[in-house]
């Protein structure tokens, strides 16, 4: 199988793939059609405004979202806590949560996290554990309210998305679908779909390691019932309406995910694709990279690590404008109200990034 991880060694991108217990399975699978795009319709440059923050706390800060007068930084590796609470907008440090460690209330990993109905869901992967926070009485730090443990048999979730009160979608990193559905008890209830690729060798014999290599990042909205999948490795882009359970994928000039099996490990051989996606009310935001693995190995340390560019899809996948970026980002959250970009730059001792930005 997969490691579940690409692992960074300074800005050397590294993804070991152990492929050593392959199966296939019963289960046949019809490989997709999906519509290619080369291009937009327009392009813009877009200049960063750095917020100065008056604390360090960040180590490599990968996510940030942002609700009512309160943001959230995520710190992929932070050394004592992986969340981070500011006031909003004016970025005043309030207090830190998940703090690192293997205690029970303590966690060992974040993989992401998610406001709703005015509380916060992290996900600890390492725990195989969704955990719920809620606010103090004085809205200055957030409190471990309630954990759900995943079932056995669901592997090793890298992502989720809240789909309503009582109802998770995570990536199924079996190969078996391509989400699935968690009710709020950790339970199984539902698979969604399947991974939409060309290879049918793969498909029949070798579906968790292709799994892994489709690893992607997703969000979903339920205001227009639209969840949005982008993939870490290559350039594919996948539009489920979760409301008439339409299915749109779309692939870029990079092309889906790529690797190859060395040694009894896989390799990626193409590039670095997309590293975070959000779904807005009109529109669906994602963030590219576009570095092949042959630069990043050639050019190690030299390439700043993120992505520079800001790709805007309409809600049914069509291609409507790309940003190019003066800093290369990480994450991501979008206010379509105020025109605004909020980012994360993990090159930078102040990490955090404003963009401005016109109709799409």
């Amino acid at each position: 199988m997969f490691s579940n991880h690409l692992y960074w060694n300074g800005k050397l991108l590294l993804l070991i793939l152990v492929v050593g217990l392959l199966s296939s399975c019963s289960q046949s699978q019809k490989a997709f059609l999906a519509d290619k795009y080369s291009d937009f319709p327009k392009e813009k440059e877009l200049r960063g405004e750095v917020i100065e923050l008056d604390t360090a706390l960040f180590r490599y800060p990968f996510r940030i979202r942002i609700e009512g007068d309160k943001a959230i930084v995520m710190d992929l590796h932070g050394s004592d806590c992986y969340g981070h609470l500011f006031q909003y907008p004016g970025f005043q440090y309030l207090s830190s949560f998940g703090r690192r460690g293997d205690s029970p209330t303590e966690m060992l990993s974040m993989e992401n996290f998610r406001f709703h109905n005015h509380k916060v869901w992290t996900l600890d992967a390492n725990k195989s554990e969704l955990t719920r926070l809620d606010f103090s009485s004085s809205g200055d730090s957030l409190l471990r309210e309630e954990t759900v443990t995943l079932d056995e048999d669901i592997l090793r979730p890298l992502d989720f998305a809240i789909y309503n009160d009582t109802t998770f979608v995570i990536p199924d990193y079996s190969g078996e679908s391509r989400f699935l559905k968690v009710n709020c008890k950790g339970k199984l209830i539902e698979k969604i779909g399947a991974i939409p690729t060309a290879n049918e060798k793969a498909l029949q014999q070798a579906r968790p390691a292709l799994a892994q290599a489709w690893r992607s990042f997703l969000d979903y909205n339920p205001h227009n019932g639209v969840l949005a999948a982008v993939t870490q490795l290559g350039e594919v882009v996948e539009v489920y309406n979760l409301k008439d359970s339409t299915h749109v994928v779309r692939i870029g000039e990079h092309d889906e995910p790529e690797f190859k099996v060395s040694d009894g490990y896989g390799i990626p051989t193409g590039i670095m694709g997309f590293s975070d996606v959000q779904v807005t009310d009109s529109a669906i935001y994602a963030v590219f990279h576009g570095t092949s693995f042959k630069e990043i190995a050639r050019q190690s340390g030299s390439i700043p690590d993120g992505g520079k560019y800001i790709y805007v899809f309409s809600l049914q996948g069509e291609p409507l404008c790309k940003y190019v970026l003066d800093h290369y980002i990480y994450g991501i959250w979008v206010d379509e109200a105020t025109k605004t970009i909020m980012a994360t730059d993990v090159n930078n001792d102040q990490p955090i990034l404003k963009f401005c930005f016109g109709s799409v």
